[in-house]
């Protein structure tokens, strides 16, 4: 009967979800209608100015009266031609400023991969070690509490500065921005493992390795599982950042390159895969998490 009344849940959230996404497609199509504009006329304008004018989406040389795209705003149509150009060839590479969309995301993820797989191994011993000592808890709390708020970005200038490689900078600022909320979570988890159970292991005289395995670490899985989804969420933010500030490779330098270019429809196909992507990480996270929660 539970499973009946969930499914139903599911079923009516999932048709919510499109009525919205709907009536969000709507607006947006209603608010990028053409509009008759008049035009300035040709000879007051420079072949430049021109040219810039078609850029925006914006036809100076249409009649007086035709419908034209006031602003440079994408139409559904127009988003819709830049998803299929995108994804009928993601991952062509010609040159350093033209790389498919699937060449960029696969270096962000190198990235994001590389910066908080060193981070987990670095938080979560370390937490482990934090949380099974309130001694070494209250001498290294100082040193988090003060290192934990700086932003990831502000240890670009430094990173770039001293290891002088713009790809391995971006990897020191996941990381950074990865093991605090690793290292915190993995600390309480441990702290929060249940006495009694910890009691019952002493009893026993179980080793330490084996019950920091056999006890704690079962115990503590979901916490440890929510700082690291906290962590991805966060490094999957900073990554499009660093690399706008890097350039280079990656789909953050993808947007800030495309704005350059004056196209917007590629910037908001662009943002749509970030968050496309954002989701199904925290979804396998949320999976894992989920798998590793002990219901009683």
């Amino acid at each position: 009967m539970a499973s009946n009344s969930s499914s139903g849940q599911t079923a009516k959230a999932a048709l919510l979800s499109l009525i919205l996404l709907a009536v969000l497609l709507g607006i947006w199509h209603l608010a990028t209608l053409p509009k008759a504009v008049v035009a300035p006329p040709l000879s007051s304008l420079t072949p430049e100015q021109i040219e810039y004018a078609k850029l925006l989406g914006k036809d100076p040389t249409a009649a007086a009266g035709t419908p034209v795209k006031s602003d440079g705003f994408p139409t559904l149509a127009q988003m819709g031609e830049a998803v299929v150009r995108n994804l009928s060839n993601p991952f062509y590479d010609n040159g350093p400023n033209d790389k498919g969309i699937g060449v960029q995301l696969a270096h962000s993820l190198l990235r994001v991969g590389l910066g908080f797989g060193i981070a987990a191994l670095v938080a979560i011993p370390l937490g482990f070690v934090i949380g099974m000592s309130p001694l070494l808890h209250r001498a290294l709390d100082p040193f988090i509490q003060v290192l934990k708020p700086i932003s990831p970005l502000a240890w670009m200038p430094l990173a770039l500065y001293t290891i002088k490689d713009s790809g391995i900078s971006g990897v020191f600022v996941i990381f950074i921005c990865s093991v605090w909320p690793m290292l915190i979570n993995t600390a309480f988890g441990v702290a929060s493992v249940r006495r009694d159970w910890l009691n019952v292991a002493k009893t026993l005289e179980v080793p330490p390795l084996r019950r920091a395995f056999e006890v704690i670490l079962p115990a503590a899985a979901p916490t440890i599982l929510t700082g690291m989804r906290i962590s991805m969420g966060i490094a999957w933010l900073v990554i499009v950042a660093a690399e706008m500030l890097v350039g280079g490779t990656g789909i953050g330098y993808f947007v800030w390159n495309e704005w350059n270019n004056l196209s917007l429809t590629n910037v908001i196909f662009a943002i749509l895969v970030i968050g496309l992507v954002g989701m199904v990480l925290d979804l396998l996270f949320a999976r894992l998490q989920k798998a590793v929660t002990y219901v009683e």
